[in-house]
């Protein structure tokens, strides 16, 4: 079998608000590059990737991987991840590799775990994700904690979900606190908690923070301060177990910092670990050295979403829910429509491959919303409330 040709489309795709966080704004819609390898039996594998409009990057792998076989992925990979000097292509050798392990499994006539060690789950549990809105629906933007832990509890009765993530960093630091405050004593001692300011704290601050929120069982705090180094500082100082998908996000780094205890928890993003086989390897290592592992969301859409869901369903000692931005969002780019959410989970799609397929009239739509609207990226998610306002890590 062989690569005859490769397509790659942008996409976005409305959400139902704007979402702050520590660097600017979601404003409106989410965007991803969407990426279909073609072999000489027929076969289509998609792919799927994010960090704005993708399709010039590509398209400049094209030459290295046609005429080779999807099944050859360690020589796609040498081709494909460090083809820039020394610069790691993880996200776009990500996309590849999903797309070639979802034509390896439509191959064989099997779902895509089966071939990844097998499932263990039949589905992956899912956080509610709550981010600071502008524009919320009904009208309105989140100002208070008590904004967030209503949200919290809606989606809790909505989807199921039995534990949150705060994307912090926009508030004021105590008042961002509160909100896991308010989520124990709405929810109960049992709903998972976590805290993710991106790094944007700085270290006295996040270990404020971390203090004041022993006390509450909360299941990990991410990326509270900037770097190895400051997650270490926190580490020493805070009684919460600490994750990140920050530092590290590459192999390069991941032995400094398990060398100097800087985390207790790794999330692991397809586009980060150089795909679902990179992730079994990360899982590898951080059972050698009693490192705990949750799957970390990226904003993506149907196609690495099931990618994901196919991943974690294999992985056994993953005991936190998986995070996704995807409740966000008014539709998806598959057949069907979005993958339901059923008493809090996403179900691992029982068809050949991925198990998902491309809707061409809905590509068709949201790549002309994406004409439309832009690559977001280009303007470093710009806070159009303030215009002027920049990130200063290290400065709270």
């Amino acid at each position: 079998m062989k690569i005859v040709d490769m397509r790659v489309r942008t996409v976005a795709i409305p959400m139902n608000s704007m979402l702050r966080h520590n660097t600017g704004v979601h404003p409106g819609y989410m965007m991803r590059t969407v990426l279909e390898l073609i072999t000489d039996q027929g076969i289509v594998g998609l792919g799927e990737v994010g960090g704005g409009d993708q399709r010039g990057a590509l398209t400049k792998l094209k030459p290295r991987i046609l005429g080779m076989d999807p099944f050859d992925l360690e020589a796609i990979k040498l081709k494909v991840l460090r083809s820039i000097y020394y610069l790691s292509n993880s996200r776009l050798y990500g996309a590849i590799e999903i797309a070639c392990l979802d034509i390896q499994r439509q191959a064989a006539g099997v779902p895509m775990c089966q071939l990844l060690g097998g499932k263990v789950r039949d589905a992956v549990p899912m956080i509610a994700y709550l981010f600071w809105r502008y524009d919320r629906p009904g009208g309105g933007d989140d100002t208070t904690a008590e904004d967030q832990a209503d949200l919290c509890v809606e989606l809790h009765e909505t989807l199921g979900v039995n534990a949150m993530k705060l994307k912090a960093g926009v508030m004021p630091p105590m008042e961002e606190a509160r909100v896991l405050e308010l989520c124990r004593d709405r929810l109960g001692p049992d709903f998972g908690l976590r805290i993710d300011p991106n790094g944007t704290w700085s270290v006295p601050t996040a270990v404020r923070v971390g203090q004041r929120l022993e006390g509450l069982g909360v299941e990990y705090f991410e990326d509270p301060a900037w770097g190895l180094e400051g997650m270490r500082a926190v580490r020493q100082q805070v009684r919460i177990p600490l994750a990140t998908n920050m530092y590290p996000n590459k192999f390069d780094d991941l032995g400094p910092a398990i060398r100097i205890d800087a985390v207790d928890i790794i999330l692991t993003d397809l586009h980060y670990w150089e795909g679902p086989r990179g992730v079994k390897d990360l899982c590898a290592v951080c059972r050698t050295f009693n490192l705990a592992v949750a799957m970390h969301s990226g904003a993506e859409f149907g196609v690495e979403l099931a990618a994901m869901i196919h991943t974690a369903s294999t992985i056994p000692a993953m005991p936190f829910a998986g995070d996704a931005h995807y409740h966000y969002l008014e539709d998806d780019i598959i057949v069907g429509g979005k993958l339901p959410y059923e008493n809090g989970a996403i179900a691992v799609p029982s068809g050949p491959g991925l198990g998902v397929q491309l809707d061409e009239d809905k590509m068709k739509h949201y790549e002309k919303y994406f004409e439309e609207k832009g690559d977001y990226y280009a303007r470093f998610h710009q806070d159009p409330r303030r215009p002027d306002w920049y990130p200063m890590p290290g400065q709270t």
